[in-house]
């Protein structure tokens, strides 16, 4: 191979020459001259590269779902997913949990929709089974699980309307009544409840749920009402006693006693310190024993007369008596006295026999029975404590901290005792005293997390999409189709070096390159060996043909490096190519 050859080597029989067609484009006629391995993975990458994009897209514009019913029997799902069809809303099923969803925003308003339908029809089990027909010689066992039933779910549907259950399970044991049996069974219930996740049921609530059951089934106590949650755990024990529920509300009264003290002492103290600028806590001793007490006092300077009985007996009889039952043996009767003379009085007759009285009285004195019942929740004793901040005087334009004097916390010692009702009887204690504050800590406003809003997902997800094909142009389609058209520029040089080297043997010349780095061929005088038609600028440019020195030589290659390095080095390449 010539000289000449090694700089330009390409010829007729190239494979650019044999491929070469005006019409065809040069990136086709590159990916043509690849090898059919090249050729297949470089279709394949681009195939995947359009494919991962295609399905980037759709992922991206696919809609997010709400939850519409999370556990739905198998019938009354089918029925749900009819329905959503003649709606014409998309809607997705969960195959773990079977739950269905439909796009974010719709579940509200499919949920009235469906509920118009009456689906699902598994949640309404209340009354409404006793709508149903239910035929003839149905027996009376049957009827009255029917009633039952119906009353569970009833019931169930009446405790899902509390706050923070989710759903509920009432279970009713419901013993046969009979009048030959004297001690009758009480009936007895069992609730179960769902809760929402992180929630809890308050003491109140709990209370409300066994008292509705108890009141909605006859001769239920409350007692006989057990309440669990899903986790198995009991919410309403029966071993407490109602003496510690009245601790409890012994304690909230002790608390709401002290609540409202604070209150007043805050609404007396605000205008003159601020809001921000006292704290006051109140201790209350509330005596919550209760006494009874009955008293019985008499009156011994009132007496009355309650009854009175006499009683009185007279004998009539000779003192003078014989021997009773002889007749004979009696003495002779009494004289008579002779009447006397007129004018005289006539003597008292002697009287004779015996006579007894007795008398017996009953006195009443003044009697007094009180009952008393003292009240219970009786205020003992109040501690107040009262802490008051330096007060803000402005100088200057600032505001300077200053102290109270002992003078004014001693007018606001008083205001504190008017507003709480001091009783030193009672040994209630009242302090104020004078702190300075310690100035709060600037604290960033709490707002939700953003990644818990609605719209974040979506615009993850339309990020990762985003980043993912971007990954995909620059790290695959990018490097592919600059190899291409690296490749079509570097034929367009090569054809041109061709072109250069063919007008260049037909005038007898040499290929220089002109100041825009094209190769053009152009004639040598034969007697100077200087180039001819060219500006003085191209003279410096590399000439390899030209007969010059060896010096002169290797002052263009070394300009042609400084001038186009890439196109040296592509040339050396080809060299190498051809030498191997």
């Amino acid at each position: 191979m010539s000289e000449q050859d090694k700089n330009f080597p390409l010829n007729a029989s190239s494979p650019l020459a044999v491929a070469g067609d005006d019409k065809m484009p040069l990136a086709f006629k590159n990916l043509l001259n690849l090898s059919v391995m090249r050729q297949v993975g470089l279709m394949l990458a681009l195939a995947v590269s359009v494919a991962i994009g295609v399905a980037l897209v759709l992922w991206a514009q696919a809609p997010s779902y709400d939850l519409l019913f999370s556990s739905v029997a198998e019938k009354d799902a089918a029925e749900v997913l009819e329905a959503l069809d003649k709606l014409g809303v998309k809607y997705k099923v969960d195959s773990g949990s079977g739950a269905i969803m439909v796009p974010a925003g719709q579940s509200r308003e499919m949920k009235v929709k469906l509920a118009a339908q009456g689906l699902p029809r598994s949640t309404s089990q209340g009354y409404e089974l006793l709508d149903k027909d239910s035929g003839f010689g149905t027996s009376k066992n049957v009827e009255l699980m029917r009633f039952q039933r119906a009353l569970e779910g009833e019931i169930a549907l009446t405790i899902q309307t509390i706050q923070n259950v989710k759903s509920a399970k009432v279970l009713l044991a419901l013993p046969v009544q009979s009048v030959f049996v004297r001690e009758r069974k009480k009936p007895s219930a069992s609730v179960v409840v769902e809760l929402y996740q992180g929630r809890t049921l308050e003491k109140e609530q709990i209370e409300s749920i066994v008292h509705l059951v108890a009141s909605s089934v006859p001769l239920m106590e409350p007692g006989q009402v057990t309440v669990v949650d899903q986790k198995g755990r009991l919410l309403n024990s029966k071993e407490i006693s109602e003496d510690m529920s009245l601790s409890s509300k012994q304690f909230e009264y002790k608390k709401d006693i002290e609540e409202h003290l604070r209150k007043r002492i805050e609404n007396i103290l605000a205008p003159l310190v601020g809001n921000d600028g006292m704290s006051a806590q109140i201790s209350a001793d509330v005596d919550f024993t209760v006494t009874e007490r009955t008293q019985e006092m008499f009156n011994p300077d009132l007496p009355a007369l309650r009854s009175e009985q006499t009683q009185e007996e007279k004998n009539s009889l000779s003192k003078v008596q014989g021997v009773p039952g002889a007749l004979s043996n009696q003495p002779p009767p009494t004289g008579i006295a002779p009447e006397v003379a007129s004018g005289q009085e006539k003597p008292a007759a002697s009287e004779s026999g015996s006579a007894t009285k007795s008398a017996t009285r009953n006195y009443e004195l003044d009697k007094t029975i009180t009952h008393t019942r003292l009240a219970t929740g009786a205020l003992r004793r109040l501690s107040v404590a009262v802490v008051v901040d330096d007060k803000k005087i402005s100088q200057d334009g600032k505001l300077i901290p200053q102290s109270y004097s002992q003078e004014d916390l001693n007018q606001l010692r008083d205001l504190v005792k008017q507003a709480v009702g001091y009783d030193s009887s009672r040994g209630d204690q009242v302090t104020v005293t004078n702190v300075a504050f310690k100035a709060p800590e600037m604290m960033e406003a709490i707002s939700e997390p953003f990644w818990e809003r609605a719209w974040f997902l979506d615009v993850l997800k339309l990020l990762v999409a985003l980043a993912v094909l971007m990954l995909l142009i620059f790290k695959v389609l990018r490097p592919v189709f600059a190899t291409l058209i690296g490749k079509d520029e570097k034929e367009e040089k090569l054809k041109a070096l061709e072109e250069a080297r063919k007008n260049a043997e037909a005038m007898g010349g040499v290929v220089r390159f002109d100041e825009n780095g094209k190769p053009v061929a152009v004639k040598v005088d034969e007697a100077t060996g200087e180039v001819m038609g060219i500006s003085a600028g191209a003279e410096d440019l590399l000439l390899l043909e030209a007969p010059q020195s060896y010096e002169k030589r290797l002052e263009y290659v070394q300009k042609l490096i400084d001038e186009d390095p890439k196109l040296v080095a592509q040339v050396v390449k080809i060299w190498l190519k051809d030498d191997g």
